[in-house]
């Protein structure tokens, strides 16, 4: 059975689009067996970290596990789903964040992003073990082996090129299509009437509940100025705010060098548009200022950063529908 194997290698070094289209339409589809939500929290783990990869297109397992952990915490234990599979016992994500939750005494109000940093990652190895047990085979039985290789010894996944770059390309399209099957599979395990209010649960699962250290960091690095029109915030009638310079809809993840500080009515009227071209190469200098002059734990918020991504993220935000470009009046 795919999901016991401990190592899974590449079968095929090209694909087409079709090629790739015709395993994901299987994978979504009800051609594909689906004893848990398993699946569907793993792709929306990929999506999120589809920037994060290193030069060999390879993620490691706590990048997805993080990812996938704020998935079903946010599930399980802030919005009680605590049906996530099909057979007489829970999945055993839904055990182990429970008994977690329990232990630690954290309030079931709690969102992923309030637990404490230290049992944030304690939970992250819980769920890592899970995921080595019965989820990285399983997609990649599901995907013939087509989309990904795995090694639990070295912990290590890395994406078949062309498949990244097709996610890439349908990003948002793939988003909405996971989602939606989560949230059928959800409904139906939880017995719950409406599909619209489990999408919303869903999709809002991966965003962060404050970005108020990413603030912190900014301020600490840089002049407390509008990255946007320049404005100073530090007069007491502006607040700052910190914006999402590839929208958060987009990109589904925060990491620094795609945040900006920003003035209130630049934050409002940007909203969900893309900034103008030009600002790429102003957050460009702006992310090689910070790469040099960083301390070491911000040096790892840059971990698997070059000035390539954000270029790619521009141009694959535009392809995925962000065509309206914005600037500040």
């Amino acid at each position: 059975m795919g999901h016991k194997l401990k190592v899974g290698e590449l079968k095929e070094s090209y694909l087409t689009d079709e090629d790739i289209w015709r395993v994901f339409t299987n994978v979504l589809s009800n051609k594909s067996a689906k004893s848990s939500t398993y699946k569907y929290a793993l792709i929306k783990s990929l999506i999120e970290n589809l920037y994060q990869v290193n030069d060999n297109v390879e993620l490691g397992y706590d990048q997805l596990a993080y990812a996938f952990a704020k998935i079903y915490w946010n599930l399980i234990v802030h919005h009680d789903l605590t049906k996530q599979n099909r057979g007489p016992k829970n999945a055993r994500v839904v055990t182990e964040m429970k008994k977690f939750q329990s232990e630690h005494g954290i309030p079931k109000d709690f969102s992923f992003d309030k637990i404490n940093h230290k049992l944030q990652l304690k939970l992250v190895s819980k769920v890592k073990s899970v995921m080595k047990e019965n989820v990285f085979g399983a997609l990649w039985g599901d995907t013939k082996g087509l989309f990904y290789e795995f090694d639990h010894k070295r912990e290590y996944f890395r994406f078949q090129p062309a498949v990244r770059e097709f996610m890439m390309k349908y990003q948002r399209l793939l988003v909405n299509l996971t989602n939606y099957h989560m949230a059928k599979m959800v409904e139906e395990l939880n017995e719950y009437p409406s599909t619209q209010y489990l999408l919303e649960k869903v999709e809002s699962i991966a965003k962060r509940g404050t970005l108020k250290p990413f603030e912190r960091i900014l301020l600490s690095y840089f002049e407390a100025e509008c990255f946007y029109c320049g404005k100073d915030l530090t007069k007491s009638n502006r607040s700052s705010h910190v914006d999402h310079f590839i929208p958060w809809s987009f990109v589904q993840s925060d990491q620094i060098w795609n945040l900006v500080l920003a003035c209130g009515a630049c934050n409002s009227s940007k909203s969900d548009k893309l900034p103008e071209r030009g600002y790429l190469e102003t957050i460009i200098n702006r992310n090689d200022h910070l790469k040099k002059s960083a301390e070491d734990d911000s040096t790892l918020l840059l971990r698997n950063y070059h000035d390539q991504k954000i270029i790619l993220l521009y141009d694959y935000s535009i392809k995925n529908g962000f065509d309206d470009i914005w600037l500040p009046k």
